[in-house]
């Protein structure tokens, strides 16, 4: 990062301290954007919100041990989707590159298999690791390498850091579960690391009991 990219980056995170964020996990402003990287069903009736970086260990755990479970147990079964928000725990190096690295793939619709791919690629994070990555996925490499200098992304990725953190979030990977169409209506659910699957299920289904009694016409 250039000296002037580097002031940039402290002045927007300057900016988005004084942006109006949730105060606490009991305010639901902040669960749903139109935004949003949706992985599953839309309506699904449970959302897991999760706040990750790719270069942390506990996050590529979480993708390599329970991620598949609950993917073949509720998300494609279409009882749960799965936003993605970044939590970058440095303001430069790999844990930005690899965020703006998805989102520039997500440009040309490959936000997720770029999400995937850079989980399991070893901890590979170099610039010409992850151009390589693009080449693999068939990307218009100009136009991906064009977004990753730009630095296209990096105010959302940093409103989503600053977000996080206003929210109680103090590492990663960080779970918030909640009812999809109506999150005042349930508990929010809080999974603060890498726990096993069973956490997870534990939480999923006492959400789904919740959805199961609520009204097919709840607000989104």
């Amino acid at each position: 990062m250039t000296l002037n990219r580097y002031f940039q980056t402290f002045a927007i995170l300057a900016i988005l301290l004084m942006t109006s964020l949730p105060a606490s996990s009991q305010d639901d402003t902040f669960m749903l954007r139109e935004d949003d990287r949706v992985r599953g069903n839309q309506q699904a009736p449970v959302t897991i919100l999760e706040y990750s970086d790719y270069t942390c260990g506990y996050c590529e755990k979480f993708f390599e041990e329970t991620w598949p479970l609950i993917d073949s147990e509720y998300i494609k079964t279409g009882k749960v989707r799965l936003i993605y928000r970044d939590f970058p725990r440095a303001v430069s190096g790999p844990s930005v590159d690899t965020a703006m690295a998805a989102r520039c793939a997500g440009e040309q619709g490959q936000y997720w298999t770029m999400h995937d791919r850079l989980f399991s690629s070893n901890r590979k994070y170099s610039s010409a690791q992850i151009q390589q990555q693009a080449e693999d996925l068939r990307l218009n490499v100009r136009q991906f390498s064009e977004c990753v200098q730009a630095e296209r992304f990096m105010e959302s990725i940093y409103r989503d850091r600053m977000e996080g953190g206003t929210i109680g979030v103090r590492g990663t990977p960080h779970f918030i579960l909640f009812l999809t169409k109506n999150p005042k209506a349930g508990q929010f659910l809080v999974i603060p690391g890498a726990f096993p699957f069973d956490v997870f299920q534990e939480h999923i289904e006492k959400l789904l009991g919740q959805a199961s009694t609520q009204p097919s016409s709840g607000d989104l």
